[in-house]
């Protein structure tokens, strides 16, 4: 079979590029197309020895760094793919990706990372985080996420079979597109991180310093707990209000190296983590260190961290229910050793996703063909 695998954007090297990697592993043989694309960013990935093939995007001004501000072009912009050569098409979409055309002989599986979340029920956060949520702009940017919910629900029509990175997210695209999909878990690096039965005397908070992850939130909560210590790994957006926040009991360490991340997240006492994800890659790579994993109860977190067991649920996001969270933590602990807490992440590594993605396709095709007689 001839596939093609088609991306939102492949600017930075994050969680949803780590699955597309992997699907490029199961299937070297795929063509690769993407609104935009920075190849020095996957210069030490699977994605240089193929040609990406981009959109009109990638030729406009700072595309590559203002990406963002041309969402409402790449609807259209993925619709002029012309994928007709092809048998499979792998979407792995968060935005527009499953919106391509496809035709009646053609097998489209969407990896859905989430429903275009800006678009549907974290339209208002979006827009409040945003500063757009009031005035002309505010008018002018929720028509056009209006639009793009109106798109939206016409081109799930043409995915064959989705497949949702958690139940949680199954469940949102139950909700949004009336449709069921199959959940395999991402590929996490388990094998990458150590186990460490022997923890040190502090708590780690480490992601991109943006607002919808939080780590703000979870640097107030420490400066109100001045006898535990905290560790922040991040850069982003937020870096100069978190360290006006600091106080003696927190250090900050601003981007650091995978080794520095892995090293600290080995020898934490808890990593804590106040963030809704559709997944969260980074809660199981800390629990594949032995680490308990202190996290908001709602998202993916609910079904990657088993509370009481490999590490405490809170379920308000707030200061309060870090605090809370916290203190449960120091009184009660965890009933799993890090030996079992590892043992519970290896439940989402990399050798699962690999077997169970690559024979949902194949079985998928087989079917496929059978029903059309080819």
């Amino acid at each position: 079979m001839k596939i093609a695998l088609v991306t939102d954007w492949l600017i930075s090297y994050a969680g949803s590029e780590k699955v597309e990697e992997a699907i490029l592993g199961l299937f070297p043989e795929a063509d690769v197309y993407t609104c935009v694309y920075d190849p020095d960013a996957f210069s030490q990935t699977r994605f240089v020895e193929h040609e990406v093939r981009q959109s009109f995007i990638s030729r406009l001004p700072k595309a590559k760094t203002h990406y963002q501000k041309y969402l409402p072009l790449m609807p259209y912009a993925v619709e002029q793919f012309d994928l007709a050569a092809y048998d499979v098409i792998i979407s792995s979409s968060h935005a527009v990706a499953k919106g391509v055309l496809t035709g009646p002989d053609q097998l489209h599986v969407c990896y859905c990372h989430t429903p275009i979340r800006y678009a549907w029920d974290f339209q208002h956060q979006y827009l409040a985080e945003s500063g757009m949520g009031k005035g002309i702009k505010g008018i002018v940017a929720r028509y056009l996420l209006h639009r793009l919910r109106l798109w939206d629900v016409r081109t799930a029509n043409g995915v064959d079979f989705f497949v949702a990175n958690s139940r949680y997210i199954a469940r949102r695209i139950n909700k949004v597109y009336r449709r069921d999909a199959e959940v395999i878990y991402p590929n996490v690096a388990v094998d990458d991180f150590s186990l460490v039965e022997e923890k040190d005397d502090f708590y780690l908070a480490a992601s991109r310093l943006v607002p919808y992850k939080r780590v703000a939130l979870i640097v107030e909560a420490f400066t109100k707990m001045p006898d535990k210590r905290l560790v922040v790994i991040g850069h982003g957006e937020q870096m100069g209000q978190i360290k006006q926040m600091l106080t003696p009991n927190i250090t900050y360490l601003g981007y650091q190296p995978f080794a520095e991340l892995k090293h600290y997240m080995e020898q934490a006492k808890a990593f804590v983590f106040a963030a809704e994800e559709d997944f969260g890659i980074m809660p199981i790579e800390a629990q594949a260190c032995g680490t308990p994993v202190i996290a908001y109860g709602r998202g993916g977190a609910l079904e990657t961290v088993v509370d009481g067991e490999t590490g405490i649920h809170f379920y308000e996001q707030s200061c309060a229910g870090i605090v809370a969270a916290v203190e449960r933590f120091e009184r009660e602990g965890v009933k799993r050793s890090p030996a079992l807490i590892r043992s519970h992440a290896e439940r989402f590594s990399r050798q699962r996703f690999d077997e169970r993605f690559k024979n949902f396709v194949d079985e998928r095709w087989s079917e496929f063909r059978r029903q059309r007689g080819f």
